[in-house]
């Protein structure tokens, strides 16, 4: 999952690609090359090894965070925030007194750097750290960057400023396209802001979208928030699956996986209990940003959010008859383990379709975890990269006080002849408090500075993995080694947008591409010949048999078309939530029968399963884009990868093609540049269909 952030205009892009280089050469070119440090080590080894804690350093300088001095305690956001306003005001005069042409491209850019820094960073530690004096901080800045970034997508003398140079022709035609397009992104965010209006509506739009970041806030704390219930409601014999707080039981999840049908009922039902407050605060969100749009010119909030897409619409599609299927299936499976009770409920899916694969493929995860060690798999990714893309992953040192956990661990990424392109901080275990979701954050976008050096850009990826223990390193199921997989697709992003503005750098991508180089690497996780180059039994050092492989890809055909259609559900849904208002019902109302008739399980009744849908937040009117994204990659890795998942080639034009560039391009056109045609809405859905069918079992054995 992509974390999204939750600036516009001068803020980071929440759905933006990297720029297309003007002319890659000569801006790679441009960039002094970063030397090789003797400090960095092997990454496979560096994940198999218990961390060594903090370094023994009385006397040492304490870095912050990131690197970040101020940010060695909580009160450093305080400065940082201060400072990058300062620098703000500075700039907004600078752009407003430089005569128009490409240099005030670039101010705008700054401008967009200098609050992006605070903003992405707050964004990751106010969820992130374990000290709540460093998340309320980072809070705390996140909410006055994104009010000043409001208050700057309203200023008319800045737009006025960026006007005069797009109002030029001779001008506009004198720009190389990349530096082209971000102006006009950048004037885009004026208009979707409302900058036409007269300066009591400008007003309102400003409070309209303070609003709204701050509703956002409250709605995604809240998703997570655990349900609780006197201990004598439940039945004795399953409390014990659920933690215990006094004469209560907390629900803080829907335990889809766990066997038993009454454990998965009950945390269903109660976890998914209705929240007078939340519902309250979604009801506010939607009806705030449907105000927005309808303030700064839009029929509806969905017509606003879709501009600069891939589809520009969303791509729906149905596969009602293959879900019948799946669903009988399932049903079958239900009788055979549960007589009395075969009706198949919500709850039933993830746990029932589990077991019909591993009845059916023999894939139970167990057998599977011991090839699967984190260091292996991170050599995995690290010989893939190396072989498509020329670049190698090392572990380096973190200093005292540049991480929040000492189990995170700091990666290099370099290529083989461009040298360092930036750093991956991984915060891969369970900890108390931490959100249990897989994310990709940008802490620092790359751009190219005026000096000629390059700013690298900085992420993390944060993940939910086991710790290792006395007797075995961490070892992932096959899942999680997918999730992996996908998490370094958007790390790679970052790393390999070498564009000139940091405005479109890395996943700063409309939010229907932003997913593209993600599920691609799925693909790539789910292959052998990728697979057979480092699944190693952490004890016997025995390969992973092609055979098992196998089995494990067939098996994710089985409900396929169910959970295909789950998802169109969700996105469904989401653009009901986001189009015509007032809304013809409540939101609940809404959910039960978009879900009986998209989905065709039944609505369970004193349920409210959309206050719990947290993408409502970052995927607001996209959530589609994760089944187009999915379409498109699969595109790619049928047209460019399948034959050979290790051709450089393929790899070098992918990077060419569709990473290297952002938002600096359409990405339609990054995707017909990949592809060499363009495809159809046609296309699109086929793909997706043609999924379900593809046999792996036959393009495997003929890769023997």
């Amino acid at each position: 999952m992509l974390c999204v952030g939750r600036l516009r205009g001068f803020g980071a892009r929440a759905a933006a690609l990297p720029p297309r280089w003007a002319g890659q050469g000569s801006l790679q070119a441009g960039i002094r090359a970063r030397r090789v440090s003797t400090s960095w080590s092997p990454v496979g080894a560096a994940f198999n090894v218990k961390p060594q804690g903090s370094r023994l350093d009385l006397f040492g300088e304490r870095r912050g965070l990131f690197g970040v001095p101020e940010l060695s305690a909580p009160e450093g956001f305080h400065i940082a925030q201060e400072e990058a306003l300062r620098k703000t005001e500075l700039l907004v005069d600078r752009a407003c007194s430089t005569p128009p042409g490409p240099q005030t491209v670039l101010i705008f850019d700054e401008l967009s750097d200098s609050l992006c820094r605070v903003a992405d960073l707050a964004d990751f530690v106010k969820i992130a750290h374990p000290e709540p004096a460093f998340r309320e901080a980072a809070e705390e800045a996140c909410r006055s960057i994104g009010t000043m970034v409001e208050k700057l997508n309203t200023n008319v003398d800045l737009y006025q400023s960026l006007q005069k140079l797009l109002a030029d022709k001779k001008l506009v035609d004198s720009l190389d396209p990349e530096t082209r397009r971000v102006a006009e992104l950048f004037m885009f965010d004026f208009e979707i802001s409302g900058i036409h209006l007269d300066k009591e509506k400008r007003k309102r739009a400003v409070d309209l979208n303070v609003k709204i970041l701050d509703l956002s806030s409250t709605f995604l704390m809240g998703t997570n928030f655990p349900n609780k219930i006197e201990k004598h409601l439940l039945p004795e014999h399953i409390r014990h699956n659920f933690t215990s707080a006094g004469d209560h039981i907390i629900i803080d999840g829907l335990h889809a996986e766990a066997p038993d049908d009454l454990v998965r009922e009950a945390a269903y039902k109660i976890f998914l209990y209705p929240n007078a407050g939340q519902l309250k605060c979604l009801e506010e969100l939607l009806s705030s940003r449907d105000l927005l749009a309808k303030l700064v010119g839009y029929s509806t909030f969905s017509h606003r959010a879709l501009q600069g897409t891939i589809a520009k619409s969303p791509v729906m599609i149905n596969l009602f008859r293959r879900t019948r299927k799946d669903f009988a299936m399932i049903r079958e499976m239900k009788m055979k383990l549960n007589p009395p009770n075969s009706e198949v409920m919500p709850w039933d899916p993830p746990y029932y379709s589990g077991v019909i694969r591993a009845e059916r493929y023999n894939i139970e995860p167990s057998l599977y975890c011991p090839f699967f060690s984190l260091g292996a798999c991170m050599e995995g990714l690290n010989i893939l990269l190396n072989r498509l893309l020329g670049i190698s992953l090392y572990a380096e040192q973190p200093a005292k006080g540049e991480v929040w956990s000492e189990d995170v661990r700091k990666l290099a990424v370099v290529h083989e002849s461009e040298g360092l392109l930036g750093y991956i901080y991984c915060d891969f275990f369970q900890r108390a408090d931490k959100p249990h979701q897989d994310c990709h954050f940008t802490i620092r976008g790359g751009r190219l500075k005026e000096d000629g050096d390059y700013q690298l850009p900085v992420v993390v990826l944060m993940l939910n993995l086991p710790r290792s223990s006395r007797s075995s390193p961490t070892l992932l199921t096959p899942g999680m080694m997918e999730n992996l997989f996908h998490e370094m697709g958007h790390a790679m992003h970052s790393m390999l947008g070498r564009t000139r503005y940091q405005h479109v750098t890395g996943t700063r991508c409309p939010t229907d591409f932003a997913e593209v180089p993600s599920i691609l690497m799925e693909y790539f996780a789910n292959d052998y010949r990728v697979v057979n180059q480092f699944a190693r039994h952490y004890q016997t050092g025995q390969p992973l048999p092609k055979n098992m492989v196998s089995r494990l890809c067939e098996s994710k055909k089985v409900c396929a078309a169910a959970d295909m259609q789950l998802q169109v559900f969700y996105a469904t849904l989401d653009q009901i939530y986001h189009g015509k208002h007032p809304l013809r019902n409540s939101t609940t109302d809404i959910l039960k029968e978009t879900q009986e008739k998209f989905y065709g399980l039944p609505y369970v009744p004193n349920t409210a399963w959309q206050l719990r849908f947290s993408h409502l937040v970052g995927y607001g009117a996209k959530y589609y884009s994760y089944l187009m994204s999915r379409a498109v990659a699969s595109m790619v890795w049928k047209e460019c990868f399948l034959q050979d998942p290790f051709n450089r080639a393929a790899g070098e034009r992918y990077r060419r093609e569709m990473l290297a560039h952002g938002g600096g391009r359409e990405p339609m056109l990054m995707v017909e540049g990949m592809l060499q045609k363009c495809p159809s809405v046609d296309d699109f859905v086929s793909a997706l269909v043609s999924d379900l069918d593809l046999d792996f079992e036959a393009f495997l054995m003929d890769s023997e």
